[in-house]
């Protein structure tokens, strides 16, 4: 079965650090495009960040550049997203994404709170 599943959600003080994890199962993950995407509540999605196929290329969204890592571990057929510096604003539910064919994990929870 094709699927992605989130993980390493939960809640943190303002300038922590947490490591979410997106295991993908049915599909070789560094064969895609794979993207990072948060929902804030009464927000629309937005994409957070994106690493290419071959790995080489990362992009991320002005408001998360210089605190946000995305990465691969091909064995582990993982993707993962370090983020530090974490601010409030940084709360959302966060999604993986496969990008072509487009299939979605389920997200995980980050609250970034006092």
């Amino acid at each position: 079965q094709v699927q992605l599943v989130e993980s390493g959600g939960g809640l943190v003080q303002p300038g922590g650090s947490l490591r979410l994890s997106c295991a993908a199962s049915g599909f070789t993950l560094r064969m895609y495009v794979m993207s990072w995407y948060r929902q804030a509540p009464g927000k629309e999605r937005e994409l957070v960040a994106t690493i290419t196929s071959r790995g080489d290329t990362e992009n991320y969204a002005e408001s998360v550049k210089g605190r946000f890592t995305i990465s691969r571990d091909n064995a582990k057929n993982t993707m993962y997203l370090e983020m530090n510096s974490l601010k409030p604003e940084d709360t959302a539910v966060y999604y993986c994404r496969r990008d072509f064919p487009r299939i979605w994990g389920q997200g995980t929870q980050v609250t970034v709170s006092s």
